[in-house]
């Protein structure tokens, strides 16, 4: 016995040739929550943030998530593609984000907007790290509405079966992602900035975390078609996640062996 894959159409309502989609209305509720929780942080006492340093950081992140997720996808996952066909960058009405492209298009917005604004580099990661894990939440919701990205087939009983992955059973291998790099991780974060942290231990166990979740899901995940298993045993997505794990416990223990001012904020 396998589930069937609900009914629900991509496109919330048509207006003319507009089309209000369930992923765009995704991102929108991450970026709504990421405002929402930044201002909201950005109001207690001594936080060290305004309203006008908090909009122009999220700007910066957007723009980040975007370009940074459109030319990640394309040169990590269509780079033969996209050497044949340069302007294959820009379609973006062919679709592709990539999260780890969209990783560090944040990461260079958060080094552009602490050098112009003259804020310690580690206390804006801190600052932003906990503001991701909804957008992945909804954004992984979307791709499961979208009918995409599915898993390996599978016999386990909540298995489904995808109008585009063939007859077959598969994991549901966005909602474990939304589960686990979005609503687990954001609880961990949550729980961890309740007391003041090291500067750079909030973005390291974000980083941290991502990168294991990812990587354990990849396990699940159907490899894209046009790559596969690299040596027949590790996806583009665990090799792009292996310098995110690196990365975060080496931040983790790098900020609590180094001598410096707590600086992340009670949640």
């Amino acid at each position: 016995m396998a589930l069937e894959f609900p009914e629900i159409d991509p496109v919330i309502f048509s207006v003319g040739p507009l089309s209000v989609r369930w992923y765009g209305l995704m991102y929108l509720i991450g970026f709504a929550f990421a405002m929402w929780w930044a201002n909201r942080q950005a109001a207690k006492p001594n936080s060290g943030w305004t309203k006008e340093e908090v909009s122009d950081l999220l700007f910066y992140g957007m723009l980040g998530v975007i370009l940074g997720g459109r030319v990640g996808y394309v040169l990590f996952y269509q780079f033969s593609y996209f050497i044949e066909n340069p302007l294959y960058l820009f379609r973006i009405d062919q679709g592709g984000m990539s999260f780890h492209g969209g990783t560090l298009g944040v990461i260079t917005a958060i080094c552009i907007f602490a050098w112009t604004r003259k804020k310690q580099l580690l206390a804006v990661g801190d600052f932003v790290a906990p503001l991701v894990p909804v957008g992945l939440l909804a954004g992984r919701i979307g791709n499961f509405i979208n009918g995409e990205l599915w898993g390996r087939t599978t016999d386990v009983p909540w298995g489904m079966v995808f109008p585009t992955g063939g007859p077959l059973a598969r994991h549901p291998s966005q909602l474990y992602e939304a589960f686990l790099e979005g609503l687990v991780l954001f609880i961990i974060l949550y729980v961890f900035t309740k007391k003041p942290r090291p500067a750079g231990s909030v973005g390291g166990l974000f980083l941290l975390g991502y990168g294991v979740f990812r990587f354990c899901v990849e396990y699940v995940r159907e490899p894209d078609a046009h790559l596969g298993l690299f040596g027949g045993f590790i996806s583009m997505g665990q090799i792009l996640s292996l310098p995110m794990v690196i990365a975060g416990l080496g931040l983790i223990i790098w900020a609590y062996k180094k001598p410096q001012p707590t600086v992340a904020t009670k949640a």
